[in-house]
């Protein structure tokens, strides 16, 4: 058991780091709470996507983890697939691994509100407006080796929904733009077939034959996101992405899960079946993708209140 100092830690995406100072937290729960092996190593496997959640969102450091990002954390867990009760236990684990961050010296202050946080997870996803999808793609340099793999990697997640860990999956081989359809690989390794439009489907068309082919020379590699150096693009990367075109175009706080929210409201909105989107979504219970509904309910009722002639009409003053 590596020993921890009581100074901020760096990860800069060394695991070996993060390693240490769960190896830490599990010497401390095992010599001065006496938990069992079983539930040591439940520890450890509920603390994992901490450390992935934090490469993907550029915390460099234990420190960087605040209210709001933890917040951010929680709702990832859900959007990634992860039921209630298992966001529930996580939240437990977490807990207690802040409060002997504080204990040690290595964070100042706990920064996880005390009541009501994961509550706060199921608020209503954000969606953007179609105008605002628009404009994220129109700020792409689709003339560019880069802005043109960009622009399909964008179409994509949002024609088809994806989460950042599924368009980080795909292969090449799991496009079939003829059909207009891709196979996707969800939580669990379970696969699914998506579907994309004619916009997505003409994106990723001239970034195979224009782009990937310039990344990818020698035909060595399986991944249908390369990196300038013809490797996988990373999640993080994807992410970056997201973050910095919605950027370009004036709009903060966007993430690969903002287009998948967007994704299914505007599907929904548009008259889809909520079985139809919950299959599309590769959720495994409906009442995951209920949530959606919710979002389509409050922007009815906002068209209904500003177009309805009545709606808003006080009778009891006429």
């Amino acid at each position: 058991m590596t020993s921890v100092t009581n100074t901020a830690i760096y990860f800069r995406n060394d695991e070996s780091k993060w390693r240490d100072l769960v190896d830490s937290f599990e010497h401390h729960v095992k010599t001065e709470r006496g938990l069992s092996e079983l539930t040591i190593r439940n520890y450890r496997n509920d603390l994992a996507p901490l450390f992935d959640f934090m490469q993907i969102q550029g915390l460099d450091s234990i420190n960087d983890l605040n209210r709001t990002n933890l917040r951010e954390y929680l709702a990832w867990l859900v959007d990634i697939g992860y039921v209630r009760s298992s966001v529930v236990r996580k939240l437990s684990t977490l807990r207690g691994f802040l409060k002997w961050l504080v204990r040690d010296g290595i964070i100042k202050t706990d920064p996880l509100p005390r009541r009501g946080v994961l509550n706060k997870t199921r608020r209503l996803p954000r969606c953007l407006s179609k105008e605002e999808i628009s404009k994220i793609f129109e700020v792409i340099d689709s003339e560019s080796l880069v802005g043109m793999r960009d622009l399909a990697l964008l179409e994509l997640i949002y024609a088809a929904g994806l989460r950042v860990s599924e368009v980080h999956k795909l292969n090449i081989s799991d496009i079939n733009l003829g059909n207009q359809e891709l196979v996707v690989t969800g939580k669990g390794s379970k696969q699914r077939i998506a579907l994309i439009g004619k916009p997505a489907t003409n994106a990723i068309e001239q970034y195979i034959k224009h782009g990937r082919i310039k990344l990818d020379s020698k035909g060595k590699t399986k991944a249908l996101f390369l990196n300038q150096t013809g490797g996988r693009l990373t999640q993080r990367t994807i992410q970056k992405k997201v973050n910095y075109y919605s950027n370009l175009a004036g709009l903060k706080d966007v993430h690969t899960h903002t287009l998948r929210h967007s994704f299914a409201t505007h599907l929904l909105d548009g008259g889809a079946d909520l079985r139809v989107v919950q299959e599309l979504l590769g959720h495994s219970s409906p009442s995951t993708t209920q949530l959606y509904t919710h979002v389509s309910s409050s922007e009815a009722r906002q068209i209904y209140l500003s177009a309805h002639p009545r709606a808003m009409k006080d009778e009891s003053k006429s």
